[in-house]
């Protein structure tokens, strides 16, 4: 009886001591799985900002697209003023 008391308690320890390491491991998985959550949210909102910055900067790339356009046009014009100036005074002496 002694022989059966012994291992009775032995088996007791043993699951004692299996389920401090399953308390332990559910616990442990339930860290990661908060840190996993607290990470996606942070890649959900860095996804939102990239969608943001992506626009922002799609709308200032066609801005500063304009604005080289007007540039164009601008020295475009002047150089044609320059021209016909150049061209009028030519024409101009040669009367």
């Amino acid at each position: 009886m002694e022989n059966g008391k012994n291992r009775l308690q032995q088996v007791q320890e043993d699951v004692e001591e299996v389920k401090v390491i399953m308390l332990d491991n559910l616990n442990k998985a339930d860290e990661r799985s908060n840190k996993l959550n607290e990470l996606e949210d942070r890649a959900d909102e860095l996804l939102a900002k990239s969608k943001t910055f992506e626009k922002t900067a799609n709308k200032v790339k066609q801005k500063k697209r304009w604005e080289n356009k007007k540039m164009k046009v601008i020295v475009i014009a002047v150089a044609v003023v320059v021209a016909l100036i150049i061209l009028g005074v030519i024409i101009y002496a040669s009367v």
